[in-house]
């Protein structure tokens, strides 16, 4: 772990691509998971004001529905679109369904943006999904994969239709995934149980959403269908991720924490940013929109070389585990 990616993560210098950078998004159309809150709402908030299609990804009908007010109040002129999407990723069965939905009504797909997930004090620790899978493991790891899989026919489409390196699946991970993640960054053996504390599980799910960009990349990333595929810090930021935290903690986070309008412009350098291109494939985002040069921890790089090139095939490895769990949802 280095001393510096952790304080130029911690204190990033300004965005340089935020919504004054943004051109027009009308006729494209993207989806963002978690879309109703935090990093979520503000990333559809510039998007829509962009007048692109925007699909927001949430459990809650109610509180989408009051986001999505909030934002077309707010860009009375944009000639956009922001849609509910009823999407639940701790049940593979609302997964499936959300894909299906999505599909009936678009037949392309520009940007996934794989933002929701929880904070990790929020949910008790051994929790489970519907399926009974480790509840981080689930949300962050095993549902985007399903998610994104399933939507792999529209963002062909969009392929077909776009210039290289504009149609992309951007998967979120943390600065948690260098500092706290296991050695290698997922430790198999723990997978289906989980780890004996919420840290740990959810700084694997981190370093895992690494490993899906990764090898998201290495699967899609070439040939007349390639498109793009990311990992992003969004930041240290003040949003609900922090649910369950000690208040004496938080007067003290408090300090080192920024808005989640901050984050949105990583998410944002991460879909749109003329700066990602093919050739930058399974790259690693850092705060507020900066490719990260070499990932700092040796262990994780090396886990995840594929083994004929020396390494230990841990992002195939993982990849495989989470479709394992797929089984029964994914289409034939």
């Amino acid at each position: 772990m280095a001393l510096w990616s952790i304080w130029t993560q911690y204190f990033p210098p300004k965005p340089t691509f935020t919504e004054a950078n943004l051109s027009s998004q009308k006729g494209r159309v993207f989806i963002v998971t978690g879309g109703n809150a935090g990093v979520g709402f503000e990333l559809c908030k510039m998007l829509y004001a962009a007048d692109a299609t925007v699909y927001m990804g949430s459990r809650s009908e109610e509180r989408a529905s009051a986001a999505i007010r909030q934002i077309t109040s707010e860009s009375p002129k944009s000639k956009g679109k922001l849609v509910f999407l009823r999407l639940d990723l701790n049940d593979l069965a609302s997964v499936k369904d959300a894909a299906a939905a999505f599909a009936a009504k678009e037949t392309k797909l520009d940007v996934l943006w794989n933002n929701a997930g929880a904070g990790a004090l929020s949910i008790p620790l051994g929790s489970k999904t519907a399926q009974g899978t480790e509840a981080f493991m689930g949300m962050h790891c095993v549902g985007p994969l399903l998610f994104s899989k399933m939507l792999l026919p529209q963002l062909h489409t969009a392929v077909r239709s776009s210039n290289p390196g504009k149609v992309r699946v951007v998967w979120t991970a943390s600065l948690l995934a260098e500092m706290s993640s296991p050695t290698n960054g997922v430790d198999f053996s723990l997978l289906e149980q989980g780890p004996k504390s919420a840290m740990q599980a959810y700084s694997a799910t981190k370093a895992g959403n690494y490993f899906l960009a990764v090898e998201w990349a290495r699967r899609y990333g070439a040939g007349e269908t390639a498109m793009v595929s990311v990992a992003q810090n969004p930041g240290n930021l003040r949003t609900g991720m922090f649910k369950g935290t000690p208040g004496l903690w938080m007067l003290v986070l408090n300090r080192i924490l920024y808005p989640a309008k901050m984050g949105a412009y990583t998410e944002l350098f991460a879909g749109l940013s003329p700066d990602i291109t093919i050739d930058k494939n399974g790259a690693y985002i850092m705060p507020w929109g900066r490719i990260q040069e070499r990932f700092p921890r040796a262990d994780v790089v090396d886990a995840m070389k594929p083994e004929d090139e020396g390494g230990k095939g841990a992002t195939k490895k993982f990849w495989e585990w989470c479709e394992s769990k797929h089984l029964g949802f994914e289409s034939k």
